[in-house]
């Protein structure tokens, strides 16, 4: 009788179970999955496909329609990287969103309940896609301006130098986090997909115009058009003015939004 009585307190129940002890899931298994959850679904895979079939219409038309004096590894790499610079931050708002727009993160975060280590595989995710894709159109634009120039008969040209090329996948990476920011702080596919492209076209083109027509907008526009100052990237020879100038609309259009993303995202109920 006194046995069963002390079993049944709670510090003898809490001495007589095992506890066992799971190491978490290694965080390259969580990119690995985040990985591939950016690709194998249709959306994704419809997604690269347009990717691709854009690149090589591009590159088609560059080999129809150039000049000879047109047939450059700056033009051939331009025509398959505009189409992923454009289309490939989708891909970084399907992979947030989706934890929501598609009750995936219901799945996600029981799994893995730290909701930081996922994020943060995204991230991770969204910088090595751009990167490889960025890569991707350096090769395939080399090997396009080599046969090219060799079907055409003319020099081949490599108009592109390292540091350019740095200063084109600064600009498209700054690009996919900012569809990356805008998945997490929207959690809505459709309305980070409006978001990103009124960013890619729409706000150019009414901060071009206002500029034409302001002469104080053209004088402030550096100072707080973040597009604007993302654009010079591709024009490459930034002094120090420009990158303070991109670092101070950087951090009010994309930092401050992005920070709090994922502040909303960490704390935010999933259902």
């Amino acid at each position: 009788m006194s046995t069963a009585t002390i079993m049944d307190t709670p510090q003898a129940a809490e001495d007589g179970r095992t506890r066992t002890k799971h190491a978490p899931i290694p965080f390259r298994t969580v990119v690995g999955v985040e990985l591939r959850k950016a690709f194998d679904t249709r959306s994704g895979f419809w997604l690269m496909f347009a990717i691709a079939a854009a690149g090589v219409l591009a590159t088609g038309a560059v080999l129809a329609f150039a000049s000879d004096s047109d047939l450059t590894y700056d033009n051939f790499a331009a025509a398959i990287g505009v189409p992923m610079t454009i289309l490939l931050p989708v891909v970084a708002i399907l992979a947030v969103t989706g934890e929501w727009s598609q009750r995936a993160g219901l799945t996600t975060f029981t799994l893995v309940p730290h909701r930081g280590r996922v994020i943060r595989a995204k991230l991770a995710v969204t910088i090595g896609i751009g990167l490889a894709s960025m890569a991707l159109a350096l090769s395939v634009g080399a090997l396009g301006n080599i046969v090219g120039t060799g079907l055409k008969g003319v020099d081949t040209t490599w108009d592109l130098s390292f540091t350019s090329i740095l200063y084109i996948v600064g600009a498209d990476l700054i690009g996919m986090i900012v569809g990356f920011m805008l998945g997490v702080l929207t959690r809505n596919s459709a309305g980070a997909i409006v978001g990103y492209f009124s960013y890619w076209f729409v706000v150019p083109t009414l901060s071009m115009v206002l500029a034409a027509n302001q002469s104080w907008f053209e004088k402030a526009q550096p100072w707080v058009d973040f597009n604007y100052d993302q654009g010079k990237l591709y024009d490459g020879g930034f002094s120090g003015q420009d990158w303070a100038q991109l670092a101070l609309t950087g951090g009010i259009w994309l930092l401050l939004p992005l920070a709090f993303g994922l502040w909303r995202v960490l704390r935010a109920e999933v259902k």
